[in-house]
Protein backbone atom coordinates (compact mmCIF):
# COMPACT_ATOMS: atom_id res chain seq x y z
CA UNK A 1 0.00 0.00 0.00
CA UNK A 2 1.58 3.14 -1.19
CA UNK A 3 0.26 6.34 0.57
CA UNK A 4 -1.16 9.59 -1.49
CA UNK A 5 -0.90 12.45 0.21
CA UNK A 6 -4.58 14.06 -0.96
CA UNK A 7 -5.07 16.52 2.06
CA UNK A 8 -4.50 20.34 1.32
CA UNK A 9 -1.72 22.12 3.56
CA UNK A 10 -3.40 24.24 6.13
CA UNK A 11 -6.35 22.80 6.50
CA UNK A 12 -6.33 21.86 9.66
CA UNK A 13 -7.42 17.69 9.24
CA UNK A 14 -4.84 15.22 9.01
CA UNK A 15 -5.06 12.08 7.72
CA UNK A 16 -3.54 9.38 10.18
CA UNK A 17 -2.59 5.22 9.57
CA UNK A 18 -4.00 3.25 12.55
CA UNK A 19 -2.72 0.07 12.89
CA UNK A 20 -2.09 -3.16 15.35
CA UNK A 21 0.68 -4.18 17.34
CA UNK A 22 0.83 -6.89 20.00
CA UNK A 23 -3.34 -6.09 19.89
CA UNK A 24 -3.27 -2.72 20.61
CA UNK A 25 -4.08 -0.09 18.43
CA UNK A 26 -1.72 2.55 17.24
CA UNK A 27 -1.39 5.49 14.27
CA UNK A 28 1.23 7.30 12.21
CA UNK A 29 0.78 10.47 10.53
CA UNK A 30 0.59 9.72 6.87
CA UNK A 31 2.76 12.09 5.25
CA UNK A 32 5.68 9.80 7.35
CA UNK A 33 4.67 6.99 5.51
CA UNK A 34 6.28 5.82 2.20
CA UNK A 35 4.51 2.15 1.91
CA UNK A 36 3.25 -0.66 3.88
CA UNK A 37 4.84 -3.32 2.54
CA UNK A 38 4.78 -7.82 3.14
CA UNK A 39 8.31 -8.34 3.89
CA UNK A 40 9.54 -11.95 3.40
CA UNK A 41 13.78 -10.90 3.26
CA UNK A 42 14.92 -10.28 6.93
CA UNK A 43 18.81 -10.22 7.50
CA UNK A 44 19.85 -10.44 10.81
CA UNK A 45 22.77 -8.10 11.84
CA UNK A 46 25.40 -8.98 14.91
CA UNK A 47 25.85 -6.56 17.88
CA UNK A 48 23.41 -4.51 17.31
CA UNK A 49 20.56 -2.22 19.58
CA UNK A 50 18.38 -4.93 20.54
CA UNK A 51 14.95 -3.12 19.12
CA UNK A 52 16.77 -3.56 15.30
CA UNK A 53 16.00 -7.09 14.36
CA UNK A 54 18.21 -6.59 10.97
CA UNK A 55 17.46 -4.92 7.72
CA UNK A 56 15.49 -5.49 4.55
CA UNK A 57 15.57 -5.04 0.97
CA UNK A 58 12.75 -2.80 -0.44
CA UNK A 59 12.80 -1.76 -4.35
CA UNK A 60 16.74 -2.23 -4.07
CA UNK A 61 16.88 0.02 -0.96
CA UNK A 62 18.37 -1.78 2.27
CA UNK A 63 16.56 -0.22 5.35
CA UNK A 64 17.11 -0.74 8.85
CA UNK A 65 13.79 -3.01 10.89
CA UNK A 66 13.05 -1.72 14.23
CA UNK A 67 10.48 -3.97 15.97
CA UNK A 68 7.81 -2.34 17.08
CA UNK A 69 6.21 -4.53 19.78
CA UNK A 70 9.64 -4.78 21.44
CA UNK A 71 9.97 -0.99 21.64
CA UNK A 72 6.48 -0.35 23.12
CA UNK A 73 6.09 -4.28 25.23
CA UNK A 74 9.70 -5.97 24.90
CA UNK A 75 7.99 -8.73 23.33
CA UNK A 76 9.55 -10.27 20.57
CA UNK A 77 7.62 -12.00 17.46
CA UNK A 78 9.61 -14.36 15.74
CA UNK A 79 8.23 -14.81 11.70
CA UNK A 80 9.37 -15.54 8.03
CA UNK A 81 7.31 -13.05 6.27
CA UNK A 82 5.76 -9.81 8.24
CA UNK A 83 4.39 -6.56 7.28
CA UNK A 84 6.37 -3.34 8.09
CA UNK A 85 5.65 0.79 7.41
CA UNK A 86 8.04 2.29 5.26
CA UNK A 87 8.87 5.48 6.86
CA UNK A 88 10.80 8.57 5.73
CA UNK A 89 12.02 11.40 8.17
CA UNK A 90 14.79 13.34 9.52
CA UNK A 91 16.34 12.80 6.09
CA UNK A 92 16.59 9.05 7.01
CA UNK A 93 14.42 5.88 5.54
CA UNK A 94 13.51 3.31 8.27
CA UNK A 95 10.97 0.01 8.82
CA UNK A 96 9.09 -0.69 11.77
CA UNK A 97 7.76 -4.07 11.76
CA UNK A 98 3.89 -4.37 13.05
CA UNK A 99 1.07 -7.18 12.82
CA UNK A 100 -1.88 -5.70 10.95
CA UNK A 101 -3.26 -2.62 9.01
CA UNK A 102 -6.61 -1.02 10.51
CA UNK A 103 -7.31 1.83 7.90
CA UNK A 104 -6.29 5.46 7.11
CA UNK A 105 -8.35 7.90 8.93
CA UNK A 106 -8.96 11.66 8.00
CA UNK A 107 -9.06 14.09 11.16
CA UNK A 108 -8.79 16.86 12.33
CA UNK A 109 -5.75 18.11 14.52
CA UNK A 110 -8.07 19.38 17.51
CA UNK A 111 -9.07 15.55 17.89
CA UNK A 112 -5.77 14.71 18.63
CA UNK A 113 -5.64 15.30 22.87
CA UNK A 114 -2.50 15.65 24.70
CA UNK A 115 -1.74 13.37 27.04
CA UNK A 116 -2.41 14.12 30.65
CA UNK A 117 0.61 14.91 32.85
CA UNK A 118 -0.55 11.36 34.93
CA UNK A 119 -0.30 8.90 31.79
CA UNK A 120 2.08 10.82 29.76
CA UNK A 121 4.57 8.37 28.13
CA UNK A 122 7.48 9.94 26.23
CA UNK A 123 6.86 7.81 23.62
CA UNK A 124 3.06 9.41 22.43
CA UNK A 125 2.05 12.52 21.22
CA UNK A 126 -1.55 12.32 21.23
CA UNK A 127 -4.37 10.55 22.27
CA UNK A 128 -7.37 9.87 19.16
CA UNK A 129 -10.70 8.72 19.89
CA UNK A 130 -12.36 6.90 17.22
CA UNK A 131 -14.84 4.24 17.04
CA UNK A 132 -15.16 4.24 20.64
CA UNK A 133 -11.34 3.29 20.77
CA UNK A 134 -8.65 5.14 21.96
CA UNK A 135 -5.75 5.26 19.34
CA UNK A 136 -2.19 6.54 20.25
CA UNK A 137 -0.31 8.78 18.25
CA UNK A 138 3.47 7.49 18.53
CA UNK A 139 6.12 9.65 18.17
CA UNK A 140 8.55 7.68 15.57
CA UNK A 141 11.51 10.41 15.67
CA UNK A 142 12.06 9.84 19.29
CA UNK A 143 12.01 5.75 18.89
CA UNK A 144 14.51 6.39 16.15
CA UNK A 145 16.47 9.21 18.25
CA UNK A 146 16.34 7.02 21.14
CA UNK A 147 18.24 4.15 19.18
CA UNK A 148 20.57 6.40 17.55
CA UNK A 149 20.97 10.00 18.47
CA UNK A 150 22.67 11.32 15.53
CA UNK A 151 19.65 10.79 13.44
CA UNK A 152 17.94 14.11 15.44
CA UNK A 153 18.35 16.69 17.40
CA UNK A 154 20.99 15.95 20.44
CA UNK A 155 23.28 17.76 22.52
CA UNK A 156 26.28 17.26 20.70
CA UNK A 157 24.54 19.20 17.49
CA UNK A 158 24.45 22.07 20.06
CA UNK A 159 28.60 22.77 20.17
CA UNK A 160 29.26 23.93 17.17
CA UNK A 161 27.22 26.99 17.26
CA UNK A 162 28.66 30.19 17.50
CA UNK A 163 27.93 32.73 19.83
CA UNK A 164 27.25 36.57 18.79
CA UNK A 165 24.94 39.30 20.54
CA UNK A 166 21.33 38.28 19.49
CA UNK A 167 19.27 39.35 22.53
CA UNK A 168 17.77 41.83 20.33
CA UNK A 169 15.93 39.68 18.55
CA UNK A 170 12.30 38.14 19.59
CA UNK A 171 11.60 34.97 19.04
CA UNK A 172 8.09 32.44 19.15
CA UNK A 173 8.63 28.64 19.28
CA UNK A 174 5.97 25.90 18.78
CA UNK A 175 6.58 22.46 18.91
CA UNK A 176 4.74 19.95 21.13
CA UNK A 177 7.99 17.94 22.01
CA UNK A 178 9.29 18.59 25.87
CA UNK A 179 12.92 17.33 24.95
CA UNK A 180 12.75 19.32 21.19
CA UNK A 181 12.04 23.08 23.39
CA UNK A 182 14.78 22.54 25.44
CA UNK A 183 17.17 21.72 22.95
CA UNK A 184 15.90 24.50 20.69
CA UNK A 185 16.58 26.70 23.84
CA UNK A 186 19.84 25.65 25.07
CA UNK A 187 21.24 25.98 21.28
CA UNK A 188 19.73 29.19 20.48
CA UNK A 189 20.49 30.88 24.11
CA UNK A 190 24.03 29.24 23.04
CA UNK A 191 23.98 31.22 20.02
CA UNK A 192 23.30 34.86 21.82
CA UNK A 193 19.60 34.64 21.83
CA UNK A 194 17.97 35.73 25.37
CA UNK A 195 14.17 36.49 24.27
CA UNK A 196 12.32 32.82 23.73
CA UNK A 197 8.55 32.28 23.75
CA UNK A 198 7.87 28.66 23.49
CA UNK A 199 4.11 27.09 23.02
CA UNK A 200 3.74 23.12 23.02
CA UNK A 201 0.84 23.31 20.40
CA UNK A 202 -0.09 25.62 17.24
CA UNK A 203 -3.68 26.55 19.08
CA UNK A 204 -2.12 27.97 22.13
CA UNK A 205 0.67 29.94 19.36
CA UNK A 206 -1.75 31.45 17.23
CA UNK A 207 -3.82 32.75 20.51
CA UNK A 208 -1.09 34.65 21.81
CA UNK A 209 -0.02 36.15 18.67
CA UNK A 210 -3.54 37.23 17.82
CA UNK A 211 -4.25 38.89 21.28
CA UNK A 212 -0.34 41.17 20.15
CA UNK A 213 -2.06 42.02 17.24
CA UNK A 214 -5.06 42.68 18.54
CA UNK A 215 -3.30 45.16 21.57
CA UNK A 216 -0.64 46.85 19.43
CA UNK A 217 -1.56 46.25 15.90
CA UNK A 218 1.42 46.29 13.65
CA UNK A 219 3.38 47.39 16.25
CA UNK A 220 3.41 43.88 17.29
CA UNK A 221 6.75 43.05 15.79
CA UNK A 222 8.35 45.11 18.29
CA UNK A 223 7.52 41.79 21.01
CA UNK A 224 7.89 38.90 18.24
CA UNK A 225 10.44 39.51 14.67
CA UNK A 226 9.97 35.52 13.86
CA UNK A 227 7.81 32.33 14.21
CA UNK A 228 9.74 29.21 14.27
CA UNK A 229 7.09 26.17 14.12
CA UNK A 230 7.05 21.82 13.89
CA UNK A 231 4.03 20.66 11.66
CA UNK A 232 3.10 17.56 13.77
CA UNK A 233 1.41 18.92 16.73
CA UNK A 234 -2.03 17.87 19.23
CA UNK A 235 -4.95 20.88 18.71
CA UNK A 236 -3.61 22.32 15.49
CA UNK A 237 -0.35 21.78 13.37
CA UNK A 238 2.45 23.80 11.85
CA UNK A 239 0.95 24.18 8.80
CA UNK A 240 -2.50 25.52 10.31
CA UNK A 241 -0.49 27.60 11.95
CA UNK A 242 1.49 29.37 9.46
CA UNK A 243 -1.68 29.59 7.07
CA UNK A 244 -3.63 31.77 9.58
CA UNK A 245 -0.62 33.81 10.19
CA UNK A 246 -0.36 35.00 6.90
CA UNK A 247 -4.06 35.52 6.44
CA UNK A 248 -4.10 37.78 8.94
CA UNK A 249 -3.53 41.61 7.67
CA UNK A 250 -1.64 42.40 10.47
CA UNK A 251 0.25 39.12 11.52
CA UNK A 252 1.18 38.28 7.75
CA UNK A 253 4.43 40.04 7.91
CA UNK A 254 5.69 38.56 10.58
CA UNK A 255 8.20 35.53 8.86
CA UNK A 256 7.24 32.14 9.54
CA UNK A 257 10.28 29.43 9.33
CA UNK A 258 9.20 25.58 9.46
CA UNK A 259 11.46 23.36 11.78
CA UNK A 260 10.47 19.91 10.99
CA UNK A 261 11.26 15.94 10.55
CA UNK A 262 9.04 16.01 7.78
CA UNK A 263 10.86 18.45 5.26
CA UNK A 264 11.79 16.75 2.69
CA UNK A 265 11.78 17.31 -1.36
CA UNK A 266 8.55 15.61 -1.76
CA UNK A 267 6.95 17.54 1.10
CA UNK A 268 8.39 21.10 1.03
CA UNK A 269 5.65 22.35 -1.24
CA UNK A 270 3.13 22.22 1.50
CA UNK A 271 5.09 24.53 3.25
CA UNK A 272 5.49 26.75 0.35
CA UNK A 273 1.39 26.63 -0.07
CA UNK A 274 0.94 28.26 3.47
CA UNK A 275 3.08 30.93 2.54
CA UNK A 276 6.12 30.01 4.97
CA UNK A 277 9.22 31.81 4.86
CA UNK A 278 11.57 28.97 5.45
CA UNK A 279 11.79 25.00 6.29
CA UNK A 280 14.63 23.52 7.49
CA UNK A 281 14.99 19.68 8.81
CA UNK A 282 15.04 19.21 11.78
CA UNK A 283 19.02 17.69 12.44
CA UNK A 284 20.15 21.03 11.11
CA UNK A 285 20.39 23.12 14.26
CA UNK A 286 23.19 25.30 13.19
CA UNK A 287 21.00 26.02 9.83
CA UNK A 288 18.04 27.44 11.89
CA UNK A 289 20.59 29.66 13.72
CA UNK A 290 22.35 30.94 10.05
CA UNK A 291 18.70 31.05 8.30
CA UNK A 292 17.19 33.64 11.51
CA UNK A 293 20.49 35.59 11.02
CA UNK A 294 19.57 36.18 7.44
CA UNK A 295 15.86 37.04 8.21
CA UNK A 296 17.21 39.66 10.66
CA UNK A 297 20.03 41.16 8.43
CA UNK A 298 17.24 41.11 5.58
CA UNK A 299 14.52 43.32 8.29
CA UNK A 300 17.63 45.12 9.62
CA UNK A 301 16.02 44.70 12.72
Amino acid sequence: MKSDILLESGTGEVEVLEFIVNNKNYAINVIKVKEVVDIDNLTKLPNCHPSIEGVILCRNEIITLIDLGYILDGTRKQSSKFKTIICEFNKIKVAFKIDDVVAIHRIKWEQIQKPDEISTNNLVIGNIILNNKIILLLDFEKIVTDINPSTGISEDRIVNVAYKNRDNVKIVLADDSALIRRLLKDTLTKAGFKNLIFFDDGKQTLEYLKGLSQEKGENFIEDVQILITDIEMPQMDGHTLIRQVKEDPTLRQLPCIIFSSLITDNLKHKGISVGANGQLSKPEIGQLVDMVDDFMEKSKI
